[in-house]
């Protein structure tokens, strides 16, 4: 099944970190990666939250898409996401008011709500029971200028809000009229496509228009790599399927690995488990492979974008499947000069 039109496109670049380099080598190849996907054509770049994770470097999603805004010029820049409980909702209209300010009409707020990643991050961040809906409403207050409270500075143009959202998170975007970033379970990716898709005809259905949106907006996220072959592209995913793996039964996401070494290591049978999931919730392989699956997922979700989550240890590897799938994708390359 050919893509019948190409969906908007864009990456979420979680910084992770790899085997024998600081973190800081993670944050410096987030905006690396960004400008070269610009460069190809992405329409947007997404940064994450995670707090306390060895495997990844980005806790603070304001700071790094400042970062970002500066090695880029055009296409929009968004968070996937920021942690509503983790903060009030009145400092995470601040910081990306500020961050509108440094790059007008290019910043989009995405939102979600999973806990910190173990107990003393949750004590670390003084996580308490929220209600994720009116704290939605409240920073949606901030933004558009209808709170009691006047943000400054005030922001330069809208600030999209999108929720990341999960089953329960669907219901909630649909009353307040937002857009959703759907990912795991609810694609169906390897399993059971029916839940996802009644959750999604369930979000439409119940859908409120909104002044940001009219109508409702599915994006879907998961991760995918390309290459020459089917093989090549299976070993792509092994680094981060490895520490999918360990941190399931081990309890630490650590940074990614060579493939090399993850081929070395014997996996218990709970760890195969866990590899043959992770593989089976992707989307790899050759162009034309690759390409059949998506138009297929396009299809079946509705999506008006694809976020493209996939990491591999190997920088090089990884920077030629963003180049394959932007032109699988049908986006060229710009004129833009490489840095």
């Amino acid at each position: 099944m050919p893509l019948a039109a190409p969906p908007r496109l864009s990456l979420l670049d979680r910084s992770r970190t790899r085997a024998g380099e600081p973190d800081t080598a993670a944050l410096r190849n987030t905006v690396a990666r960004a400008a070269h996907a610009e460069r190809l054509g992405y329409d947007r770049f997404w940064v994450a939250e995670h707090h306390g994770v060895p495997g990844i470097a980005s806790a603070a999603p304001a700071v790094l898409l400042a970062a970002v805004a500066g090695a880029t010029s055009a296409f929009r820049l968004g968070s996937a996401g920021v942690m509503l409980p983790h903060h009030q909702p009145l400092v995470v209209a601040e910081q990306f008011a500020m961050l509108s300010a440094f790059a007008p009409g290019r910043v989009d707020l995405g939102l979600g709500r999973s806990p910190g990643f173990t107990a003393p991050v949750r004590r670390a961040l003084r996580q308490v029971e929220q209600d994720f809906a009116a704290d939605l409403a409240e920073l949606r207050g901030f933004l558009d200028g209808t709170a009691e409270i006047t943000v400054r500075p005030q922001p330069a143009g809208a600030v999209p809000m999108y929720v990341l959202a999960t089953g329960s998170g669907l219901q909630v975007a649909a009353e307040l009229g937002l857009p959703v970033i759907v990912g795991g379970p609810l694609l169906g990716v390897g399993g059971d496509p029916a839940p996802g898709v009644e959750a999604l005809a369930g979000y439409r259905r119940a859908f409120r228009p909104s002044p940001q949106q009219p109508e409702p907006w599915v994006a879907v996220s998961l991760d995918v790599l390309v290459a020459d072959t089917a093989a090549e592209a299976a070993d792509l995913l092994l680094p981060e399927a490895w520490a999918m793996a360990q941190s399931r039964t081990t309890g630490v996401f650590g940074p990614l690995e060579p493939v090399a070494a993850v081929r070395a290591a014997t996996p218990t049978s709970r760890q195969q488990r866990y590899l043959e999931q992770t593989a089976a919730a992707a989307i790899t392989g050759t162009p034309a492979q690759v390409e059949r699956r998506l138009a297929e997922l396009l299809d079946r979700t509705g999506a008006a974008e694809l976020v493209a989550a996939g990491s591999t240890f190997d920088r090089d590897a990884l920077a030629a499947s963003d180049a394959a799938l932007a032109a699988v994708l049908g986006h060229r390359q710009t004129a833009t000069p490489a840095p």
